[in-house]
């Protein structure tokens, strides 16, 4: 037959008391070695449960935040594609220009740098890629940019035709001579190598080329408008999310000097509580006294 060993009242309630204590104590070595007041539901469910929404959606938008920062390196391609056109164009102004006053062997030697230059506007437009991505060489490309996953924020751009059959508008004879195959591009030109150049017909080239460098000058205009929208964009993405981080941690972080100061506070009253449980045992021991 088992037989309990029946303690007195006094230390009963010291024995509880110090296993209280020796809880307490056990749980704020936790905080301090994780860092954590609320590690998890079990400790207090309503923050858990905030902070890891709040947590979710930091992660969610630093997803996002990637996307930005890749549509911002697209962007640059495709900006510096622009400014490599624009000085290539501006250099055709100038052999366009100089024919007015050149000899006919002359106008020969321009004639074949200004079809070269020609032919490099397409390998410059198609260079300028960034992840398989052109905006530059079709309109049919498009760059959409998501901001969020709880709205329907983005941002969407739309690539343009800066080939030299998009680049320069028909109009005249000379823009129109731009439109057409490189190998046919000579003929167009025929002016240059003949001594029947007018100043006319290389005025309508050099508007040709003011036309390009108008819609080169938009274009680049229009990406730098993006890419400053998206830097924007991606800096309150940043802030955004430290933010929601930050919640977090008010919620389930622990307060590392507060629960050292509790920690040395819980030790001294085990001290204490052990003491008290020792001394209900010394009274207990005094009935043997009787016994002698």
């Amino acid at each position: 037959m088992a037989t309990s060993v029946q303690l007195s009242s006094a230390s009963r309630a010291g024995l509880l008391s110090l296993q209280n204590t020796t809880n307490l104590i056990a749980a704020t070595q936790g905080r301090l070695s994780t860092g954590l007041k609320v590690a998890s539901a079990v400790d207090d469910a309503i923050s858990f449960f905030q902070a890891q929404a709040l947590s979710n959606r930091s992660s969610d938008l630093n997803e996002k935040k990637d996307g930005i920062d890749q549509a911002i390196s697209s962007l640059k391609a495709a900006s510096n594609g622009v400014d490599a056109l624009d000085k290539t164009v501006r250099q055709l102004k100038g052999l366009a220009q100089s024919a007015k006053t050149a000899t006919a062997t002359e106008q020969v030697d321009l004639t074949a740098q200004f079809k070269e230059l020609v032919n490099q506007l397409d390998q410059i437009t198609s260079d300028s890629s960034y992840q398989g991505l052109n905006l530059l060489n079709s309109t049919a490309s498009r760059l959409s940019v998501e901001f969020s996953t709880s709205s329907t924020s983005v941002l969407s751009i739309n690539g343009r035709n800066l080939n030299v059959s998009g680049l320069f508008t028909a109009g005249g004879n000379v823009a129109g001579d731009f439109q057409s195959s490189l190998s046919a591009f000579g003929a167009a030109l025929v002016g240059f190598s003949t001594a029947g150049t007018t100043v006319s017909a290389i005025d309508d080239l050099v508007t040709a080329l003011d036309t390009g460098i108008d819609k080169l000058r938009g274009a680049s205009k229009s990406l730098s408008s993006n890419i400053t929208f998206l830097q924007t964009r991606l800096d309150f993405t940043k802030q955004y999310t430290n933010s929601l981080t930050e919640g977090a941690g008010k919620l389930t972080l622990a307060d590392t000097n507060e629960e050292g100061a509790s920690l040395v506070a819980l030790q001294t009253r085990q001290q204490i509580g052990l003491q008290a449980l020792a001394f209900a045992g010394q009274a207990e021991q005094s009935v043997l006294t009787l016994f002698r």
